[in-house]
This record gives C-alpha cells, sequence and structure tokens, in this order.
C-alpha cells in the first residue's frame, strides 16, 4: 500500500473518530434524531388502533419514511459547526484530498444518526405485528438504505453552508433524490411480508449506495470548496 493511500486512510478515520467524539460530548443531537424517529412510528399505532392487518401492510412505509425524515434532521449540523470554527477551511488546506475528510464524515453521521435507527427498528417494528423474518428484512433494508440518506443528504448540507434557511433547502434539495431508496427498501420489506423474494428490490437498493457512495462524495466536496471561496 502507498504512502498516498495510508495518509488518505489515516485522515478519514481522523475525522470519524474527530465526529464520534464530539458527538459523545453532545448527547442531545443523536438523541433527538432516535427520539424523532421512535416518536413518528409509534404515533401510527396509537392513532390507528388495534387493526392488526392494516398495521401490517403501512408498516413498511411508515417505517422507511419515520427513518428518512429522522436521518434528514441532522443534515443542517453535518458540517456547520466546522464551516462557523473555520475547521472545514483548515481540512480543505491539509495535504491530504478534501474528499477523503469528507468521506469520514459522511461515515461518522451515519454511525451517529442512520445507524441507531437500523437498531432501534426490530423494536418499533413489533409495535405493527410483523413477523419475525420481515423484521430482519427491515433490518437489511435500513442497513443498506441509511448510508444512502446520509451520502446524498451530505450534497445538501455542503451546498447549502452559509445560507440562511438552510435546513429547509436541504429538505427540498435531496427528498426528491431519496424517493429510490425509499420505494425500493420499504419494497422488499413488503415483498417479504407478502412472501415473495425481496432479492430485486435489494438489489437496486444495493446499487443505489454503490452509485451513491461513488458519486456523492465528490460532489459533497465540490459543494464544500465552493461554500468556502
Amino acid at each position: 500500500m502507498s504512502a498516498a493511500a495510508v495518509s488518505v486512510g489515516a485522515a478519514m478515520a481522523g475525522v470519524v473518530r474527530r465526529d464520534l467524539l464530539l458527538a459523545a460530548r453532545r448527547k442531545s443531537e443523536p438523541l433527538f434524531t432516535l427520539g424523532f424517529f421512535v416518536l413518528v412510528a409509534s404515533l401510527f399505532p396509537l392513532s390507528i388502533g388495534p387493526e392488526a392487518e392494516l398495521l401490517r401492510r403501512i408498516a413498511p412505509g411508515v417505517l422507511w419514511v419515520a427513518a428518512l425524515l429522522a436521518a434528514m434532521l441532522s443534515l443542517g449540523r453535518m458540517f456547520a459547526a466546522d464551516y462557523d470554527d473555520g475547521t472545514l477551511e483548515q481540512l480543505a488546506l491539509a495535504p491530504v484530498p478534501i474528499v477523503a475528510s469528507v468521506t469520514g464524515k459522511i461515515i461518522a453521521h451515519w454511525l451517529v444518526s442512520g445507524f441507531p435507527l437500523v437498531v432501534i427498528s426490530p423494536v418499533l417494528a413489533l409495535q405493527y405485528g410483523l413477523p419475525a423474518d420481515v423484521i430482519v428484512m427491515l433490518m437489511v433494508s435500513l442497513l443498506i438504505g441509511t448510508p444512502i440518506l446520509s451520502l446524498i443528504g451530505s450534497i445538501g448540507a455542503a451546498l447549502t453552508l452559509g445560507v440562511r434557511g438552510g435546513g429547509v433547502l436541504v429538505a427540498l434539495l435531496v427528498l426528491p433524490l431519496y424517493v429510490p431508496a425509499l420505494i425500493f427498501g420499504a419494497g422488499a420489506v413488503d415483498q417479504r411480508l407478502a412472501g415473495l423474494s425481496p432479492a430485486g428490490n435489494l438489489s437496486l437498493l444495493g446499487a443505489c449506495l454503490a452509485l451513491a457512495a461513488l458519486f456523492a462524495p465528490l460532489a459533497t466536496a465540490a459543494g464544500v470548496r465552493i461554500a468556502l471561496e
């Protein structure tokens, strides 16, 4: 492995470690995202009542929409603090490509805001009376899909840096791009619930993840450079 690859990997790992330490000190932010997911997902069973068949039918879409909205809440804070205190500028001036630092921040964002949604989802799925195999499929679809939300969301977060009302603009920018992940993720769970094979939807969801992982860091890095100019 070349020295350049090692330095890029070390820079990425350093950014991930730093952001995770900051998130551990500011526990309110990840807890707010997780609390929103739990609240939204729990409101539907309470409002619909004990209609077991109806709850099972709407569960895939409701849980995926709740995860999508929860992940989107934290997008505005992905780069904002580092932009305000000058850290982003220092990262841009570092001897390693800014794409490495941006990728580290995206990974940290998913670990703080996306992965906890995957972990808590089985508990929320029990409220809808989902069978065990469907709950496993829900976790798999969220495990593949939530990184897509962080990757695409990072583009919107970078493009709205320093813009007044950036939170609303982020939602307008990324929500249309989230639709494929929502359709394929919820579709995989729905097919498992119907006794069909979810392989097609999972494959398409994986393809979305591969495309997002390839292009989103580059687009995000470009957006950060524009914001710093």
